[in-house]
């Protein structure tokens, strides 16, 4: 039987189905923003409910094509934060037919690192740190090379932080400083390794990999495992925060519904980089969805 994920996230609302071997039936993103205000207001807007469960009936009508019943559905840092969140979590289960289930950010961490210990095996021979930067949380996950030793979720992502503070477009100096600041200040308590690889998964990180790579189309499997210099991470990051939204649009490999705040995800992937000195910063698109599919297919 295939098998269905469906990950709810502060930007993105990603669908995997995958067939009992494990081969891609269809790996979709759309973007819901459901995020959308959530860090000033603490609320979900309508609109922003609105766009995300049309999504849900688009999944529903893909899920029906390839035969899967029920999906396993799970949502992120939008949901457990939004003080409304049973507004979209109730019409979304009728839609879907399924249960959601909020995870924590613990959790978000173990199925990031999950997907890709699976994905990159070579890996385990060396330390190495797993980062997951989303729209609203990211996961920091550090490897002895063996096992996840540590695993943190902190309060920041790509929507927020680029809501919170570049307010201007292009952004402003101060707004810079702040957003850099502010990502400091959330990496300053973590005890992270030095020299070592960094994983990035998720949108963030995928975009970085389209952009170097200037893809006309995304591909998956050219951004998936491409070893990057930290620099190039660091002249993105002053590259974008120089660029109008509308710029950021016309690049080569931008999705252009992450042009607005993509500025605020790739800073801190660039502050991270710069923290732990990274050797290395590997691309992949196997996010959290993946490490849930592996589970899924390991118990049947």
């Amino acid at each position: 039987m295939n098998h269905g994920v469906i990950d709810i996230g502060t930007n993105t609302l990603l669908l995997l189905v995958i067939s009992p071997e494990g081969g891609t039936l269809e790996d979709l993103c759309r973007f819901g923003r459901l995020g959308e205000g959530l860090d000033a207001t603490g609320k979900l807007k309508p609109e922003a409910i609105t766009r995300a469960l049309e999504i849900c009936r688009e999944y529903r009508r893909v899920l029906d094509l390839h035969g899967v019943h029920v999906p396993t559905v799970i949502a992120t840092q939008a949901m457990r934060e939004a003080t409304n969140a049973a507004d979209f979590i109730g019409p979304a289960e009728e839609i879907l037919g399924a249960p959601i289930e909020v995870i924590s950010g613990q959790r978000e961490a173990e199925l990031a690192f999950t997907s890709v210990t699976k994905l990159f095996p070579e890996l385990a021979a060396w330390p190495f740190v797993v980062v997951d930067v989303g729209g609203g949380s990211t996961e920091v996950i550090v490897s002895n090379g063996k096992r996840a030793v540590s695993s943190t979720s902190l309060p920041i992502g790509a929507v927020r932080l680029s809501e919170r503070h570049l307010k201007h477009d292009p952004p402003l100096a101060e707004e810079v400083t702040a957003l850099l600041d502010d990502i400091d200040r959330q990496l300053a308590p973590l005890e992270l390794p030095t020299g070592v690889t960094v994983v990035g998964t998720a949108g963030t990180a995928t975009t970085i990999a389209a952009v170097d790579l200037g893809l006309a189309k995304y591909d998956p499997d050219r951004v998936t495992g491409l070893r990057l210099d930290p620099k190039v991470v660091e002249r993105q990051l002053h590259k974008l925060l120089a660029m109008t939204v509308a710029q950021r649009r016309g690049m080569r490999g931008m999705e252009p519904e992450r042009a607005d705040v993509i500025a605020g995800g790739v800073a801190i992937y660039a502050r991270l980089l710069n923290r732990v000195g990274a050797t290395v910063f590997i691309t992949c698109d196997r996010g959290i969805r993946w490490g849930l599919a592996h589970e899924r297919m390991s118990t049947g």
